[in-house]
């Protein structure tokens, strides 16, 4: 597994811990859920409903995959062994990229615009010039627009254990790419 792995999933985990306890819970993800929801004001309720409900698998997984002493609660190192075991954690992710991606594009074109890729980002608690650095990796054409399936690869790929130099590094503070 790469530094740059390592980096981007322990960002994940300090953006997903809402109420900085240093632990995940499932009101992390049901706060952060409501969060990205909020963002996405275009979007139908079955958009919103499928992210609440990728979040909730996100959660789920963890605690089947990692909670052996049941007590509601993952740490970092425990996270990272689990999101960064394509074998654990694809399945979930790929829910969970095809519902953000969703939120993306209300009117199913097949494109998301730069202002609400921003917004979902913010809500998920990336940096702004960050996510700019992020959307312009993914190399947006049509009026400043990205294909959802971009953007699903490149969330998938954030999570691959072998991958560097993407634009999910962009995220990253301190990683090259």
């Amino acid at each position: 597994m790469g530094t740059e792995a390592t980096r981007r999933v322990a960002l994940v985990f300090s953006l997903f811990d809402a109420n900085a306890n240093g632990v995940l819970e499932q009101d992390d993800f049901d706060l952060m859920a409501e969060r990205v929801v909020r963002e996405a004001h275009a979007s139908d309720q079955a958009a919103k409903d499928a992210m609440r409900g990728a979040f909730r698998r996100y959660w789920t997984t963890l605690l089947t995959e990692l909670d052996a002493n049941g007590d509601g609660e993952i740490s970092s190192e425990e996270f990272q062994a689990c999101v960064l075991s394509p074998e654990r954690f694809d399945a979930t992710i790929a829910v969970f990229a095809e519902a953000l991606a969703a939120l993306g594009d209300p009117d199913g074109d097949g494109l998301i615009e730069r202002p609400l890729f921003m917004a979902l980002m913010r809500a998920i608690g990336f940096e702004a010039a960050n996510i700019d650095a992020l959307f312009d990796a993914f190399e947006p054409a049509d009026g400043d627009r990205i294909r959802v399936e971009t953007w699903v690869a490149g969330i998938k790929d954030y999570y691959a254990p072998g991958k560097a130099g993407i634009p999910g590094d962009h995220l990253v503070v301190g990683t090259a790419v």
